[in-house]
């Protein structure tokens, strides 16, 4: 059995920098994305799509409420391409959530190919 891959990025846009911790084991990632510090923030799971099956992964909010929407959308993106359960944090301080998605979304992409290019 092999042991957990952790990667770290840094991003900085509109003079503000944003962080990701990225956590994968052989059965699920976490991905922890963050402005200004590392930090827990609203946390969504989103499950692998069943082979056979068509449509979206299937996701909820565990805790938080303030940036529902993208946490659930890059947990679902993140079990669609990994075909693995997905934890996504995201915490934003004075980011709205609308700013805050295409950062995070290039943050996120940033990450898995640095994953790949270990691999």
């Amino acid at each position: 059995m092999s042991r957990a891959k952790i990667v770290t990025e840094k991003l900085v846009e509109r003079d503000t920098s944003f962080f990701a911790l990225h956590i994968e084991t052989e059965n699920a990632n976490q991905l922890f994305l963050s402005e200004g510090e590392d930090r827990l923030g609203t946390l969504a799971v989103a499950l692998p799509p069943q082979q056979k099956l068509v449509g979206p992964p299937l996701s909820s909010i565990l805790l938080g409420d303030r940036n529902i929407m993208i946490a659930r959308i890059l947990a679902e993106h993140l079990a669609q391409n990994t075909k693995k359960i997905a934890l996504v944090s995201v915490f934003t301080r004075t980011v709205s959530e609308q700013e805050a998605a295409p950062i995070l979304r290039k943050l996120m992409a940033k990450v898995l190919k640095k994953e790949e290019n270990k691999s």
